[in-house]
């Protein structure tokens, strides 16, 4: 399929037992989930049966699965404890997604606190997260995505060219890839809702990184102008990015087979329009 569409599900209840119900109320054709409180360091073991189930019916309804990290993760940080953390929780999400048979586990990219400079901060990330990319050598271990912000602070990756010094830290490794998030590559600055906006956003974004590496987009529309670095996120359709901007995305030769997941407001009813939209846009 060309762009499968689906959403961001909750899991309190079980992985398969809530999530995959939820995402089928919203007929969603890929999922993305939370493996861990996304506010928190816990690192909880999961269920088995769960994770079993949720592989089986994934796999059975032909559905990829995608998790995403918690929040909290930021190897640009100026605090040793706060580093710390983020290595054990990205490396549990990444070993839980290959448990439950997700291709990518997404993470944001960071901010440097503390004054410092970017360049420090990417050392930091190199120090820190290559290790990390280095243990993936399993066949079915996920892609490590890295999803830009609105450019919030002192945030080191908003710009389609800020992923270049991001990948280039990181060795450009094999398995390191592009979650693309609509609102907030918008709110950073590539206007989304211009004529060609999509095109040049995702020309230049392959520019930077190159084929292959976007692997998955999170389809939001933004309550923002672009250019306002504030992440707030719109149905379909109903922001200053637009329904067309959608079309356009999906038609780009850069998005071939990557999976839109909806992170909108307005709960389940909300989501099924968002979904039941992007197919009618697809």
């Amino acid at each position: 399929m060309r762009n499968p569409v689906g959403g961001h599900v909750p899991v309190a209840g079980g992985l398969a037992t809530t999530g995959l119900a939820y995402a089928r109320e919203l007929a969603a054709e890929a999922v993305q989930v939370f493996v861990a409180n996304p506010r928190g360091w816990a690192l909880p073991t999961g269920s088995p049966a769960e994770d079993e189930k949720f592989r089986a019916e994934c796999a059975a309804e032909g559905m990829s699965a995608w998790v995403h990290a918690p929040y909290l993760i930021n190897f640009g940080s100026h605090t040793v404890a706060t580093v710390e953390q983020s290595v054990l929780s990205l490396r549990h999400s990444l070993r839980r997604a290959r448990q439950i048979g997700a291709r990518g586990v997404v993470v944001h990219t960071g901010s440097a606190t503390g004054g410092r400079g970017r360049d420090v901060a990417l050392a930091q990330v190199r120090e820190w997260m290559l290790p990390l990319l280095d243990e993936l050598t399993h066949d079915d271990d996920p892609f490590l995505l890295l999803e830009s912000t609105a450019g919030q602070g002192s945030s080191l990756c908003y710009l389609a060219e800020d992923f270049g010094p991001y990948f280039a830290a990181l060795d450009a490794h094999p398995m390191l890839g592009v979650c693309l998030d609509t609102c907030h590559i918008h709110a950073a600055g590539h206007d989304l809702a211009a004529p060609d906006g999509v095109a040049r956003t995702l020309d230049e974004l392959v520019a930077t990184v190159g084929d292959g590496r976007l692997k998955l987009i999170h389809a939001n529309d933004s309550k923002d102008v672009a250019g306002a670095h504030k992440d707030r996120h719109a149905n379909v359709g109903a922001g200053t990015i637009g329904e067309r901007p959608f079309a356009a995305l999906m038609a780009h030769p850069a998005t071939a087979g990557v999976p839109l997941i909806i992170e909108t407001p307005g709960g389940k009813e909300g989501h099924a329009a968002d979904v039941a939209r992007l197919k009618a846009l697809r």
